[in-house]
């Protein structure tokens, strides 16, 4: 089986970066997959996994071409959670406080939603189209309990600009969710889907910068595991 390489580019943070998967007769052909929904459980997270999970849709829908007319620009999602965090921050105990805060919590949901309903009908036969969105498939295998968090068993220099990972394979998983930092985890940027943990390849770093990644594995009941974050790495 043909390594599964990745073209990672110095973008800002919140673009996201598309997959290309090297074959040994060039690039892979796309294939209809299974009708797939996308997961609403977000709504039953708790503030600080809203907060999050909105986050990560936000830095997925940005400049994504698969999506580009959302109900919800990302800019706007982004500016309702905003508002949300700013009242989980403020919030005091206060019904009034508690009551802005559900408000802002609505907000979100209700963009989430809207935005849930569209990438569906755009990404229905394509998973890591789906993914890159920022929402999670719904599960089809019924798995009735979180994943456990996948882990870097290897992470080194192959050659200029590019880093071997290898991932732990996950029970249940179905893909694993890549993020790289350039600046210690101050922020965080879009890697491509990978649907395989044995070996992938990040090109297009920068010689000289140290490198942290996380990754979390997709699926089970809460649509993806805890993070898992690497030691840094420097880019050679």
């Amino acid at each position: 089986m043909a390594d599964a390489i990745y073209f990672f580019k110095n973008t800002m943070p919140g673009h996201v970066i598309r997959r290309a998967v090297q074959t040994r007769g060039g690039l892979e052909k796309k294939h209809m997959e299974p009708q797939l929904k996308v997961s609403r459980v977000f709504v039953s997270y708790d503030d600080a996994g809203l907060d999050e999970f909105a986050n990560g849709v936000v830095l997925g829908m940005t400049n994504n071409p698969a999506f580009p007319k959302p109900p919800v620009l990302a800019p706007d999602l982004d500016t309702a959670n905003q508002d949300f965090r700013a009242r989980i921050a403020a919030a005091t105990g206060d019904p009034a406080d508690t009551r802005l805060k559900d408000l802002a919590r609505e907000a979100v949901v209700d963009a989430l939603r809207k935005n849930a309903c569209y990438v569906e009908s755009i990404a229905s036969h394509d998973f890591v189209m789906l993914v890159s969105s920022g929402y999670f498939p719904a599960s089809t295998n019924r798995l009735q309990y979180p994943l456990l968090p996948s882990a870097f068993l290897k992470l080194s220099s192959l050659g200029t600009t590019k880093l071997l990972v290898s991932l732990l394979a996950v029970q249940g998983a179905k893909a694993y969710h890549l993020q790289i930092s350039p600046d210690g985890g101050k922020t965080w940027q879009e890697c491509p889907i990978s649907t395989q943990a044995r070996r992938v390849v990040l090109t297009g770093l920068t010689p000289g910068v140290v490198y942290i990644l996380r990754v979390r594995a997709i699926g089970g009941s809460t649509g993806c595991s805890e993070w898992a974050q690497s030691m840094p790495i420097m880019a050679m």
